[in-house]
């Protein structure tokens, strides 16, 4: 199930860009809570606290009892939204989204692949994972952190339905991709380039021909003046 954990906070009460900056100064971050029946309503909590509680989550929904000082009582939550800075990865704005422990709620869970799908397994295919998250609807205290699949049909925790539509592919085996050898161009280039000598013993009979011709009209023209 999704981790719950407490949080301390404080009423902020400082606005504005100036104000804000001198919280961040002092290891301050400001947040807000809002959702169900009371208004919105900004906070400030320890960077050091909401960090600690980050570096420990187990998943992407967490459940956060907020205890605010000077209010009774505490207030569940859940971290909606977290702003980084883009240089250092700081937190810099926390966006708490109050929920009721008796009313379903609709979170985004992780799949998470467990197992090998038999056409990897025995026919050397790849898992290809079209679906990272499903859309669930449950109670907070049964949310979970992830959802197992046995790459097959997803088997859901007690008390969560799926909101996403029932016949919606998250896991696929790809056919594994083989390249054929050229084969014809291998055995032209293992056969070697191509000599063409029938043209050149043509040509050479040509120019022998004349020669032969004038031989051959020599003792014919002998025979003809001993006949005189």
């Amino acid at each position: 199930m999704a981790k719950q954990v407490k949080l301390t906070a404080q009423r902020r009460e400082a606005t504005g860009r100036s104000a804000i900056r001198k919280l961040k100064a002092r290891g301050i971050v400001p947040a807000i809570v809002y959702g169900g029946k009371d208004k919105p309503q900004s906070l400030q909590v320890s960077r050091r606290d909401i960090s600690l509680m980050l570096s420990h989550a187990s998943g992407e929904n967490i459940l956060v009892e907020l205890e605010i000082a000077g209010e009774k009582g505490s207030r569940m939550t859940m971290i909606q939204e977290i702003q980084h800075s883009p240089v250092g990865g700081d937190v810099l704005h926390v966006d708490f989204h109050a929920v009721s422990m008796d009313e379903k709620i609709e979170a985004d869970v992780p799949l998470e692949p467990m197992g090998v799908a038999n056409g990897v397994k025995n026919f050397g295919g790849l898992l290809e994972q079209s679906l990272r998250t499903l859309e669930v609807e449950c109670l907070p205290r049964d949310l979970p952190d992830k959802i197992t699949v046995d790459v097959r049909d997803i088997q859901l925790p007690a008390g969560v339905a799926a909101k996403t539509q029932p016949d919606l592919t998250a896991f696929s085996v790809l056919a594994p991709v083989v390249e054929e050898e050229p084969v014809v161009e291998a055995a032209e280039a293992a056969a070697g380039p191509e000599v063409i000598k029938e043209k050149k013993e043509e040509g050479e009979a040509a120019a022998a021909a004349p020669a032969g011709a004038a031989r051959a009209a020599a003792p014919a023209a002998k025979e003809k003046e001993a006949k005189k």
